[in-house]
């Protein structure tokens, strides 16, 4: 098993910023034809709009949500003895050991979104928040329905994560795309104030633990003072239309799986979550991402499979979804992150 353990002072702790600092950017005045559409205004969607609009595109970018927030080399390893001085509040078992990593650091997601759509609407974009797209119709000028209007434009791009296969089914494109529902979890310190994880403050995650494959991350959590924020890096096949909802006594296998884990890793934390959660991931069966045209309308571009692993890249791949839909030489190889993968293991 290893851990790694980014040195949280880096930057900002805290993957989000729940404090309600940072409102959603209000929408913008509604118009029929632009350049581009972006639809799925994440952080992937809106670093491409922002490119677009830095080309001098007239770009609009579409979000569902009632708010665009709701879509973030100095190695030495650490045996259980020099863990437990640095971070009293994390143990090691025997044959385990811990990777510091001291260049790495934590990013506020919803100030980084909003940062980057505030960049894009000074380059000329338009946000529409609020309008959920109800079919996209092909063609050398596309046509997209939303719940509030109809835009086209002659390329369109999209990055709408877990309703990116039903955006997609109607064009005839299946793409094995799982969305996931997602149990985040919030710790209390069993005596306050006393060293403990949370107190340090250190993220870290888990690599080659039996009892979780998939592993677990911890991170700092800003958003609710005196509680650590500790995951499960999977979760439960869903439905995003009803991710929040979940019947009566339904059993949460991965909140069980977490108390055993901080039992045994974290024993200064109460062994039940004080506050629960819950996010989406998509994920491809490779967890590589999705980055191509759409094989018949080569004026659709695909940015999906990016849940718990993307964000950090979202710059690189707004350019390249950016390239895509100008018709560009990619900047960097897109081999990788094919459709045709996926194509040829249908066939």
């Amino acid at each position: 098993m290893g851990m790694v353990l980014p040195e949280s002072s880096q930057l900002p702790t805290g993957d989000e910023d729940r404090t309600g600092a940072d409102r959603p950017a209000p929408s913008q005045p509604q118009r029929a034809t632009y350049d581009a559409i972006v639809i799925g205004a994440g952080i992937q969607g809106s670093f491409a709009a922002y490119h677009l609009a830095r080309r001098h595109k007239d770009t609009l970018l579409l979000e569902q949500l009632e708010s665009c927030r709701r879509s973030l080399g100095d190695t030495q390893l650490l045996d259980a003895v020099t863990l437990a001085q640095r971070f009293p509040g994390l143990r090691l078992h025997p044959g385990e050991v811990a990777l510091w990593d001291g260049t790495a650091g934590v990013l506020f997601a919803d100030r980084a979104l909003r940062a980057v759509q505030d960049v894009f609407r000074r380059h000329g974009g338009t946000l529409r928040d609020g309008e959920k797209v109800l079919s996209i119709q092909p063609g050398a000028v596309l046509t997209v329905t939303t719940t509030a209007g109809m835009y086209r434009a002659p390329r369109l791009i999209i990055t709408a994560g877990a309703w990116t296969g039903a955006l997609l089914a109607p064009l005839g494109l299946h793409l094995p795309l799982q969305p996931l529902r997602i149990d985040v979890c919030y710790w209390r310190e069993k005596e306050p104030g006393t060293p403990s994880a949370g107190r340090t403050s250190p993220c870290f995650m888990t690599l080659g633990l039996s009892q979780a494959p998939h592993g677990i991350y911890g991170l700092p959590a800003l958003e609710y003072p005196g509680l650590v924020k500790v995951c499960h890096h999977h979760g439960s096949p869903t439905d995003p239309e009803e991710r929040d909802w979940a019947p009566p006594g339904a059993p949460h296998p991965d909140v069980t799986l977490l108390s055993t884990f901080i039992s045994n890793y974290l024993p200064g934390l109460e062994p039940q979550p004080a506050v629960m959660e819950t996010c989406l991931y998509t994920n491809t069966p490779d967890e590589d991402f999705i980055l191509d045209r759409h094989p018949e309308f080569s004026n659709i571009i695909i940015g999906a499979g990016f849940s718990g692993h993307g964000f950090k890249l979202s710059p690189v791949v707004g350019k390249l979804l950016c390239e895509l839909s100008l018709g560009e030489e990619p900047s960097h190889s897109m081999a990788p992150f094919a459709i045709s993968r996926f194509l040829r293991a249908a066939l």
